[in-house]
């Protein structure tokens, strides 16, 4: 029997295994699809592999729905915090290190209810990528502005009139080893309004590194000013706040919440 715990951050779903249960050779690309099937399986955006390697030091390891590996989640990694602070019955805040394929995160872990965490993550520095291969091919005008940008994964962040009248789901297709997110100034002042197609899940309720990339586009662009250096982005989902130049010059910190949903305990299929 296997044991895991289900946790969202704003609508972005993940399931979150220990690997002490299996170690790391158990072929945990096969399972994210099995397990993260919405129709025959639990459903999930992803699963999210925990070590524990210390009380206060972690590590993630991400398999996207379709079961490929993503080197980093801003929504997976609170809720991935989130299943160690209830795996370890710790009752107050907890700063943890967390080891990723993208690199070291921390994150600051604060209670709010029974079900609900808030917790930051300091996101590291967002870098300028290359074109993704086929971007051409998407026609987008030539007069929306756009940036690739790196957080650990690959982002293209495009600003639009309105987010609602457009077909992300096909330009997502069209450039799939990316995150896609659209964006739209508002409709506060130090607030965008995102929608994103993420790489290996598609259309998803949030995403938190693509905040982060959105927010940072946004203040370039001038689509948001940053009121304390925050910006406010809205998603399908909920909210998240992204904190620009913190805790120093290029770098951004993610704030939103983590919800347990549920336990699950299953068995394996004999052929896995």
């Amino acid at each position: 029997m296997i044991n895991l715990t289900k946790h969202h951050g704003l609508g972005n779903d993940f399931l979150v295994c220990d690997t002490s249960q299996m170690g790391p050779d158990a072929p945990w690309a096969a399972l994210a699809i099995e397990w993260c099937d919405r129709q025959r399986g639990i459903g999930a955006d992803g699963l999210l592999l925990l070590t524990i390697i210390g009380r206060d030091e972690l590590a993630m390891v991400l398999h996207n729905a379709d079961g490929s590996r993503a080197e980093m989640s801003g929504n997976g990694i609170r809720c991935l915090a989130q299943a160690a602070h209830m795996a370890q019955a710790r009752d107050g805040a907890v700063d943890y290190t967390v080891r990723t394929d993208g690199g070291v995160r921390m994150v600051a872990v604060r209670p709010i209810d029974a079900a609900t965490v808030q917790a930051s993550v300091s996101m590291g520095a967002v870098t300028d990528l290359d074109q993704p291969h086929g971007w051409a091919a998407v026609g987008a005008d030539p007069g929306r502005p756009v940036r690739h940008l790196g957080l650990g994964n690959p982002h293209t962040v495009v600003g639009v009139e309105a987010v609602a009248d457009i077909d992300l789901l096909s330009l997502g297709l069209m450039v799939p080893q990316v995150n896609l997110e659209i964006i739209e100034p508002g409709p506060e002042p130090s607030a965008i309004t995102m929608r994103v197609h993420e790489r290996g899940a598609g259309i998803t309720q949030a995403c938190g590194t693509g905040a982060c990339a959105s927010a940072w586009a946004a203040a370039q662009w001038g689509l948001a000013t940053p009121d304390n250096g925050e910006i406010l982005v809205h998603m399908d989902g909920g909210d998240a706040t992204v904190r620009l130049n913190e805790p120093e010059q290029g770098h951004v910190t993610l704030v939103g919440p983590a919800v347990f949903i549920a336990r699950v305990q299953l068995s394996l299929r004999n052929e896995l």
